[in-house]
């Protein structure tokens, strides 16, 4: 395994706390019953149909592991943003969420600004990121996510050449919140 000589931060998943849910298992035949008395509905399924005795619920399984997951996006640059910080915030959260594909509400972003960095032996202005989520890392949407952060540093003075992003496809046991893991 070869490791990036950049420090990496984990930043807490700010995520709504409003769910109030029960996860639902169902074996090949009990799918089977509930698409027959449910066809307009999904075989996975949050609850259980008052109408059927076939859902069972999962005690042992966590009503996260159902969620499609946190991205967080942890930036650190050489820059001072200012005041503009909160704005930046805002336009990341929302250009994760959209190139991903995940709601924003899921969404955590954390910027450190004015950190003594060095990139190619320059201290030059530079940023370095990472990017974690469970799922939807791939070339297309990391590329969406690389152009929006260059279109958001460069207005300070980060050239494009500049910022180094490492994107990272998290296992759901290696994410937590809540007290717990979206493993189980």
């Amino acid at each position: 395994m070869i490791l990036s000589p950049f420090l990496f931060v984990v930043s807490a998943l700010a995520l709504p706390t409003a769910f109030s849910f029960q996860a639902t298992t169902l074996s090949a035949q009990q799918t089977a019953a509930f698409l027959k008395m449910n066809p307009d509905k999904s075989a996975l399924s949050f609850g259980s149909d008052p109408r059927s005795d076939d859902v069972v619920s999962a005690s042992s399984r966590h009503p996260h592991c159902d969620l499609p997951g946190d991205p967080s996006l942890v930036l650190t640059t050489n820059v001072d943003l200012g005041g503009d910080k909160p704005e930046i915030l805002k336009k990341l959260s929302a250009l994760v969420a959209s190139s991903l594909g995940k709601p924003e509400s899921y969404v955590a972003i954390s910027i450190s600004d004015k950190v003594s960095m060095c990139f190619g032996g320059s201290v030059d202005p530079l940023a370095l990121g990472c990017l974690y989520s469970i799922g939807s890392i791939n070339v297309e949407n990391n590329g969406k996510v690389q152009n929006g952060v260059t279109d958001a540093l460069e207005p300070y003075g980060v050239q494009a050449n500049r910022i180094y992003i490492n994107f990272f496809d998290v296992p759901r046991p290696n994410v937590g919140w809540n007290r717990a893991t979206f493993g189980g």
